[in-house]
């Protein structure tokens, strides 16, 4: 059985302490390998190289650190298959559906090109008599990235490309259930010309997620993940005077007006509820159609729809809908809300327990389900799921159906399906969620943006990716300068204005 070990100092090495965590096939429900668990011990060592490859690294100027994204992003492209069959394989993701997580990375490494643009500072001529002001950009140090098992390849990604760009080390644990296809992005941005040490992949458990949060080389955290664990990370990191961006869980809303395309919003909602078994932090898993004409509407063209679902292993080939989900574990607490659905009052329109695929049954599958007449205080409705089961709560009025997103506890994604632009711009001028789609049911932003959610999805004043990563990989140092011409003076001993 394959044995993944940990990336340090540009080469795969095994693991020391003995401790290991299976890693299985999600369609199969089979262990396909073990994963070395990391001590504090061998995570300090990884850390302690890595600060010192990094002193080096900063001190390369960030166009030839920009020349390295160059030859990565031609790499990821090389390697796209053989990536998207690692993400599939340990995931359980359709092969379609893990090019795209491969690709959303590439596509913030292919802004990272341009990294020298966005790390530029601000120069002040003569702010006063022979006196100039400028700021630089500088990187904080070593950084650290937490990322999760529903995309191994994209959140990773956001967070090694804009931290190395900037000139920092970076400490990259991925999810324990997916670590090969960081360990294999490693090797390609070693390819890539990055420099030994710069980039070091460490497989562990909570006792390395502590480990780095506790360590003083550490200077700043990025993690995904659940709402609980974000909040304890940010929590910690603060503590310890770490500079923290953590994101948290979703519970994303999709509002379809009396005078949506009932197809299009249909088809949208098919997409976003259950592409991935729902395993996305932008899936749409409440749909809330406006008017009761509109809900039965809608219903009736999301049945059968949903009926007609292919859900299967990734080497069923490109036309199977989505995968297993990520454990035996999460199956069941899927199966668990369903039936809690049932018990407090909700309507089940299409039950997705039951689902049995021939020739898989160890598998992790999850059929499809969809609910009607769900209300707030239904556990369906207050939980992330994270699976595929879409949540129907019908509103009287637009106001009612805003006041929905608005009163939710989660701010990360929300749409709207509607034909009028009024309403369309109300809405997204009040609604408090972080990313806001209009007749667009996912609404991830361009690399070029920022990703980010409000209220209890997200910790931290800054966003993935885009301009607020360059900002929160560096720190600002603010230079006075005045360079003397003719006598001195002497001394001035009072504190004045630069007049």
């Amino acid at each position: 059985m394959e044995e993944i070990g940990h990336w340090i100092n540009g080469k795969r090495v095994a693991g020391t302490s003995g401790r290991f965590s299976d890693v299985y096939n999600p369609a199969t429900g089979e262990v396909q390998a073990r994963l070395a668990l990391a001590s504090v011990a061998e995570l300090d060592a990884a850390i302690q190289s890595a600060a010192a490859a990094q002193l080096k690294w900063a001190a390369t100027n960030p166009q030839r650190r920009a020349r390295v994204m160059m030859a990565f992003g031609a790499l990821i492209n090389k390697n796209m298959d053989r990536l998207a069959e690692l993400v599939s394989r340990e995931h359980g993701k359709t092969l379609p559906d893990a090019r795209g997580d491969v690709q959303r990375g590439l596509e913030v490494v292919e802004v990272c090109m341009g990294a020298p643009a966005l790390l530029k500072g601000e120069y002040t001529d003569s702010a006063g008599p022979g006196i100039d002001l400028y700021s630089m950009r500088q990187p904080l140090g070593v950084v650290a990235g937490i990322t999760p098992f529903n995309f191994p390849a994209m959140i990773p990604l956001w967070k090694m490309a804009p931290a190395l760009s900037a000139g920092n080390a970076m400490i990259l644990k991925p999810s324990e259930r997916c670590p090969s296809t960081s360990m294999l992005l490693a090797e390609l941005l070693q390819e890539a010309g990055l420099p030994d040490g710069v980039l070091q992949v460490v497989n562990g458990d909570k006792e390395i997620v502590d480990g780095l949060l506790d360590h003083e080389v550490i200077q700043g955290i990025g993690f995904v993940g659940s709402t609980p664990i974000a909040q304890y990370i940010y929590g910690r990191a603060a503590t310890n005077g770490k500079r923290a961006q953590c994101f948290g869980g979703a519970k994303n809303h999709m509002i379809i007006m009396p005078d949506a395309d009932l197809d299009k919003a249909a088809d949208a909602l098919i997409g976003a509820g259950f592409g991935a078994a729902g395993e996305r932090c932008m899936a749409i898993s409440v749909a809330v159609p406006v008017g009761e004409k509109t809900a039965d509407a809608l219903i009736d063209k999301l049945v059968p729809r949903i009926e007609k679902l292919k859900i299967g292993p990734y080497t069923a080939g490109d036309d199977v809908d989505f995968g297993p989900v990520i454990t035996a574990q999460a199956k069941a607490r899927i199966d668990g809300l369903v039936q809690s659905g049932v018990d407090q009052g909700a309507k089940l329109v299409v039950d997705g327990r039951n689902f049995r695929l021939q020739g898989y049954e160890n598998g992790f599958f999850v059929g499809p389900s969809l609910f009607d007449n769900v209300t707030r205080d239904m556990d369906i409705y207050k939980q992330e799921i994270f699976g595929p089961v879409l949540s129907t709560v019908r509103a009287k009025t637009y106001e009612d159906a805003l006041n929905l997103v608005i009163d939710n506890e989660y701010g990360n994604g929300t749409a709207i399906f509607t034909a009028d632009g009024d309403t369309a711009r109300d809405f997204a001028s009040r609604v408090n969620v972080g990313m806001v789609g209009i007749n667009f049911p996912i609404p991830v932003p361009l690399s070029y943006y920022t990703f980010g959610g409000w209220k209890k999805s997200a910790f931290g004043d800054l966003n993935q990716y885009g301009p607020d990563a360059f900002r929160f990989y560096t720190k600002t140092k603010t230079v006075t300068a005045r360079w003397f011409s003719g006598i001195k003076d002497g001394a001035s001993l009072n504190f004045k204005a630069l007049d």
